[in-house]
């Protein structure tokens, strides 16, 4: 059991926080702000301080210096890559940006309460075999291959690529490569290169002087310098414009980072984990991802399979959410039906264990006796195409028939390809009914790359 300090001044997510690190077996001392958390660690450091950033009359940022050198996550609402490098710079061990998926968190918490004991040895050197790694659960024969190669390669320096599906856990693989490798007790930094303006990503991955371009009106660093040290994961590189792709290769060849604006280089010691569903070979040879670069990145190559190519491991994966589920929402007896179970077992999960998981959630919110349901699971028939479309809409009448492949996802691909010219994304969303989240989401899942 670790003793944890939380410093938070909102008290429904102070609880909420309370209640998860609790339920994990860990004792929580919180506090509301700056001052009550320094007369707490006048007592001795913790084991981990989790603070938010915007704490009543001081920075939690204060509180890094006072945690006796325990490791400190920085929680934040008004996330941006100059607050992740002051973090950072002032000894943060990670960041998170609300709101945070919990599980995700959890293992955040878990990862840097393993990292701060000095004596415990690599998970590498416990076990070089093909058994579940961290938070990555699987007994079929393509996952214990994915766990031997994690094994193999964390400890390098080696640049990885992971490949795969949209929600087949790149990321996670890139947490775990970090969580094994000799950084890991410094940051590890993720950022996914589809989410950010091409205007702007070559100012969030390298940083910019102050008057750099239209809107610089101060200095910023950039991801590498957060990463300074530890590990930085590119997300879904295969977004990246090509411009700042050539200025990634410079940096992957010379060690050196120079901010947009700047005459001068500075050295940067980041190891680089990248991953994208796309297929950068083919994007080579349509000439929209650089040669050199995609040799550069897949020195070692992870393939995450998807979930449907798993066997019986979306059955292992759904009893494990299903027993997460259940403890968050208080109903810990709760068991899967057999109709429920062959259900799992039989669908094909077009969105991985993203949309297993979501499943799970949801069917844990409809049960309400002690068995989980295959009605619960809702995965048996996608909902009607014409339910996801305003009717008013006058894009998209019925006069123009129904789609040839009557699917949701051949609707959703034809309604995108066919108003994107003409509608924003906000607009795009509405219409379908979504949010513009979960638009972006599909279309990286069904490769439909938006219009520039």
């Amino acid at each position: 059991m670790a003793r944890i300090l939380l410093a938070e001044d909102e008290v429904v997510i102070r609880a909420e926080l309370r209640r998860l690190l609790n339920g994990s077996g860990h004792e929580v001392v919180e506090v509301g702000s700056v001052p009550e958390a320094l007369a707490v660690l006048a007592g001795g450091p913790p084991d981990l301080l989790i603070t938010d950033v915007r704490l009543p009359g001081a920075p939690g940022t204060q509180l890094i210096e006072a945690a006796g050198g325990a490791p400190v996550l920085v929680m934040t609402s008004y996330a941006t890559v100059r607050s992740a490098v002051d973090a950072m710079k002032l000894g943060a061990a990670e960041y998170v940006s609300k709101p945070f998926d919990l599980d995700e968190f959890l293992a955040i918490v878990e990862r840097l309460l393993a990292g701060g004991r000095r004596s415990a040895p690599p998970a590498a050197a416990a076990n070089s075999g093909s058994e579940p790694v961290g938070k990555l659960i699987g007994q079929s024969p393509a996952m214990s291959e994915v766990f031997a190669q994690i094994r193999k390669v964390a400890p390098s320096d080696t640049t990885v690529l992971v490949l795969g599906e949209s929600g087949t856990g790149k990321e996670l693989v890139a947490r775990e490569l970090h969580a094994q490798s000799k950084r890991r007790s410094r940051p590890f930094v993720a950022i996914n290169c589809a989410q950010i303006p091409e205007n702007l990503v070559e100012s969030e991955l390298f940083g910019h002087e102050q008057g750099a371009f239209s809107g610089a009106l101060t200095a910023s660093s950039g991801v590498f310098d957060a990463a300074d040290g530890g590990t930085l994961f590119l997300d879904e590189i295969g977004e990246l414009p090509v411009s700042a792709q050539a200025r990634l290769l410079r940096v992957l060849q010379t060690g050196e980072v120079r901010k947009v604006g700047s005459p001068r280089s500075k050295r940067v010691d980041v190891r680089l984990l990248a991953s994208t569903h796309r297929d950068l070979a083919a994007a080579v040879r349509e000439g929209s991802f650089r040669s050199d670069l995609y040799y550069r990145l897949r020195v070692f190559e992870i393939r995450l399979p998807p979930l449907r190519d798993r066997g019986k491991d979306s059955l292992l994966l759904a009893k494990a959410f299903l027993a997460s589920e259940a403890l968050d929402s208080g109903k810990a007896t709760l068991g899967l039906s057999p109709e429920a179970e062959r259900a799992i077992e039989e669908y094909r999960w077009p969105g991985n264990v993203r949309e297993l998981e979501n499943a799970i959630e949801r069917a844990v919110i409809l049960c309400e006796g002690d068995t989980v349901l295959r009605e619960h699971l809702g995965i048996d028939e996608p909902p009607p195409a014409h339910g996801l479309v305003n009717a008013a809409a006058p894009v998209v009448t019925a006069a123009a028939g129904p789609p040839e492949d009557p699917s949701l996802e051949a609707y959703f691909r034809r309604f995108v390809l066919e108003n994107q010219g003409h509608l924003g994304e906000a607009e795009l969303a509405k219409r379908l009914g979504i949010s513009r989240k979960t638009l972006w989401e599909r279309r990286q899942r069904m490769d439909l790359p938006r219009k520039r």
